[in-house]
């Protein structure tokens, strides 16, 4: 592609983002690389070799937003040492108004909302004199084995403790065709897994127009040639139909896991969160999605130590995960975030050596679990799409999303691979090629 370039150009040859957060935001920097390739420039290893540096945030949780904040605080001597330097903000913590941001960091030149690549792009446009619109065409993911294509962004559900809808705002659905154009450029580019992406992505199509919905998408999606493998992530319980279920079970391309949050198992924290179930509701819902996909693995998000959660309160979240039995809990301890409806009526009243024993426990249950879960896939074959090496050992993901180790001297990176499973733990499986 000719690039137009315009009077007195700088010159700028290397860029560095750094991300930290949800797949969503994995899947905006990969779509900002794009960009930046697109322009000319070349990833470089480290902030310091960069001419742009870029940092991805997230401030779902106090200790996320406190690194982010450690990893801008770092970049004002590089800044200081050159000035020509391009030092960008985007994700999570950038909001509507950025005045407080730009007194608190007055060495960034950019601020970003999500999704928002304009600002950058125009400044640099600016400074290596050329027009970004001759030069940028679509924005895709990084070509790789798998990647994430988001298919919603933003969020209508307001939970009482969520940043989300105020930063990446309402939900807005790509089309079928848009998202289908983008599977299938992947899938020529080599890309045998995607996963759809959204805060909420059973909400998908509830803006467009006619009746459309995830299964839908999904059923689209199965049809692209190449693709072998297809996930979904974030659901939500009250946003899970019997259609998007009924179309897991039935496309063969589409994986039987589900990623479904229940965050907390008392039904009066439930309410407090706004999250428009109850204990027994989400319970039925497993019921039902077990049912329908046979061999289907269940992973799940849960805070524990909300407002004015007692002893009693968590042990029902205790009992919901030693019950339903998933194969994933992401478990975090509760931080107030500024804005949220939480943080200006509720009261954060648990301790937070509290929270930290109340997390342990669970964390400890849930090991006991999935040492039992994964025991059972000892001696059972499995097949593995290789994603690459760890510590000089192939690994790779099963339909299940579970993490399977082999050794082999071939690099197998991208292809299918039978593993016979000879040893298990709670966090991976270990196997040997078939």
């Amino acid at each position: 592609m000719v690039l137009a370039r315009l009077a007195n150009p700088v010159n700028m040859n290397s860029y560095y983002i750094w991300t930290i957060g949800c797949q969503m935001n994995k899947a905006d920097s990969e779509r900002l690389e794009s960009a930046l390739g697109q322009m000319g420039l070349s990833s470089a290893g480290s902030a310091k070799d960069a001419d742009v540096v870029v940092l991805n945030s997230c401030v779902v949780r106090q200790s996320a937003e406190d690194k982010v904040v450690g990893m801008v605080t770092s970049l004002k001597p590089q800044k200081s040492h050159n000035p020509d330097k391009v030092v960008a903000l985007m994700g999570c913590m950038v909001g509507p108004k950025t005045d407080a941001l730009e007194r608190r960091f007055p060495y960034v030149d950019v601020f970003m909302r999500p999704q928002q690549y304009g600002p950058l792009l125009d400044l640099l446009g600016d400074r290596m004199g050329i027009d970004p619109e001759g030069c940028v065409g679509p924005l895709t993911a990084r070509p790789d084995v798998t990647a994430y294509i988001p298919i919603i962004h933003g969020c209508d559900k307001f939970c009482s403790f969520c940043i989300i809808p105020y930063r990446r705002g309402r939900e807005v659905s790509r089309t079928i065709e848009d998202v289908v154009r983008e599977t299938r450029l992947l899938a020529q580019r080599g890309v045998k897994e995607v996963t759809l992406l959204g805060q909420n992505v059973d909400s998908y199509g509830h803006d467009l127009p006619g009746d459309q919905d995830l299964g839908d998408l999904l059923e689209s999606a199965n049809e692209v040639e190449g693709i072998e493998r297809i996930r979904f992530l974030t659901s939500h319980p009250s946003d899970m139909s019997d259609h998007i279920i009924d179309s897991v079970a039935r496309l063969g391309k589409v994986c039987e896991h589900v990623n479904l949050p229940f965050q907390a198992g008392d039904d009066d924290v439930l309410a407090s969160m706004r999250r428009g179930y109850t204990n027994d509701e989400y319970r039925r819902l497993i019921d039902r999605i077990r049912a329908r996909i046979p061999g289907v693995s269940l992973s799940t998000d849960v805070i524990v130590g909300f407002s004015g959660e007692t002893e009693d309160q968590f042990e029902r979240t205790v009992e919901l995960v030693q019950d339903i039995g998933f194969d994933k809990v992401h478990a975090a301890a509760y931080s107030t975030r500024e804005g949220t409806i939480a943080a200006r009526m509720m009261p954060d009243d648990v301790p937070r050596e509290e929270k930290q024993r109340r997390l342990k426990r669970l964390e400890e249950v849930q090991e006991l679990a999935l040492t039992d879960i994964n025991s059972r896939l000892d001696g059972q074959i499995t097949e593995v799409l290789v994603e690459g090496r760890r510590r000089g050992r192939l690994f790779g993901r099963n339909r299940n999303d579970k993490l399977v180790f082999f050794d082999d001297e071939t690099d197998r990176t991208g292809e299918f691979v039978n593993v016979r499973i000879e040893r298990t733990g709670p966090w991976s499986l270990q196997g040997v090629p078939q």
